[in-house]
């Protein structure tokens, strides 16, 4: 993506001004720039009639749910907790939950908030399923297609050798029995991460091929997440054409679960330099903002955040939006950037600036609303960043403060 679609948000305003008067490091909610991804997601299901869901795994900032809720279906949940903060602050919305697998002393409970519940695997289902159908829940179990359409990104492949997600055809053919597929009301895959329509394209193909002989009967089909739907670039017309070939065959609803297509370019990391130190010839520059804590995906994934008026240097990385390898403007400033804490390899990466870096200088790292806040830390009792809203009209509000107190309490009272 080009840095002029990932800091949209930001083009009218005077950056870094508009952020002197928060305390960082902050994420930063782009208010304006979620309704602009509802905006999109709620025609696509104008069009097709299709559900569209916030995957809260992704962006879980309840805060803003009243802003994306006239736009989307419901939340879906991994879980007890998802589930119970979706039913509480998306309220009017549906709630569907998938987990790998349910615990007996949780299960009860779900129920309370839950309004689709999808299984794992054949084994969880047997104990569950009828419990949750006698609760009057719409009961859907996880297949795993079996066809991966990642590139590289072998952590989010759920199709992978060996996975643990979905039942596979042999399973469901050796385990599957009618009273089993009695309880089902839907299908449900994810197989996507960050991904454009085509993939879905050929993944539904192995879809149907593989499992459309049990589709009969069934009232809703779940493509999951990894939707990019917000992107500039993604084919919006051949998702469409998936999502009504899908339901006018079948004579289903189709759900998709979205979390980055919600939240994406509507958020942003606020840092300041601490320090610039030297070592081997190469300018580091340390800020008060974190890889390993505040963006965990940095090390986990890896890859490198957008820095606002920046060059990022990695094989196959960004230069000015464009993929390649050609090699930064001399004038520009090579730094590293890093973090404060202990771990040697808290490091968000090297980028080309067009200045020199000063203690105290404000950066600004964009697509910092998802699986940011939501994965954070306080390994070595860094402080967890504030979280703040950049609201339509230009005033940046902070929604919650963490200090001392919340470092502590996750580790006992």
């Amino acid at each position: 993506m080009k840095q002029s679609e990932i800091f949209a948000g930001l083009e009218k305003y005077d950056v870094p001004k508009i952020f002197e008067e928060i305390k960082t490091p902050a994420y930063v909610i782009d208010e304006e720039q979620l309704i602009a991804n509802g905006q999109i997601l709620k025609e696509i299901q104008d069009r097709t009639g299709c559900k569209i869901l916030l995957a809260q795994k992704a962006f879980s900032n309840y805060n803003m749910y009243k802003t994306l809720a006239p736009y989307l279906a419901g939340t879906e949940a991994s879980g007890l907790y998802e589930a119970r903060l979706g039913a509480e602050e998306m309220p009017e919305g549906e709630v569907h939950v998938f987990c790998g697998a349910y615990r007996d002393e949780d299960f009860e409970e779900l129920l309370k908030y839950a309004d689709h519940i999808v299984f794992n695997s054949v084994a969880q289902l047997k104990r569950f399923g009828s419990q949750a159908k006698d609760a009057g829940k719409s009961v859907g179990i996880r297949i795993n297609p079996e066809v991966s359409t990642q590139d590289g990104h072998d952590i989010y492949d759920p199709c992978g050798s060996g996975s643990r997600l979905g039942v596979t055809l042999e399973q469901w053919q050796k385990h599957m029995t009618a009273e089993l597929i009695e309880l089902l009301e839907g299908i449900h895959f994810h197989t996507l991460c960050e991904q454009d329509s085509d993939a879905l394209e050929t993944t539904l193909k192995v879809v149907e091929e593989r499992f459309g002989a049990y589709f009969k009967n069934l009232k809703w089909i779940n493509f999951g997440g990894g939707h990019h739907i917000t992107r500039r670039d993604y084919d919006v017309d051949r998702l469409i054409k998936c999502i009504e070939r899908i339901q006018k065959k079948y004579g289903v609803t189709v759900y998709l679960e979205p979390g980055e297509a919600c939240a994406l370019n509507a958020g942003y990391m606020v840092t300041k330099v601490l320090d610039v130190v030297e070592n081997d010839g190469k300018q580091i520059a340390i800020l008060d903002s974190s890889a390993a804590c505040h963006m965990p995906d940095v090390i986990e994934m890896p890859y490198m955040p957008p820095l606002m008026g920046a060059m990022a240097h990695r094989e196959g990385a960004t230069f000015n939006g464009e993929t390649g390898s050609k090699a930064p403007d001399s004038k520009n400033y090579p730094y590293i950037l890093a973090g404060p804490t202990c771990l040697a390899g808290d490091v968000i990466g090297t980028y080309f600036l067009d200045r020199e870096l000063s203690v105290g200088d404000t950066l600004v790292f964009g697509d910092m609303a998802i699986y940011t806040t939501c994965k954070n830390n306080t390994f070595n009792g860094m402080p967890l960043p504030d979280i703040c809203c950049l609201h339509k009209n230009g005033e940046i509000k902070t929604l919650v403060s963490f200090g001392y107190e919340s470092f502590k309490e996750r580790l006992g009272r």
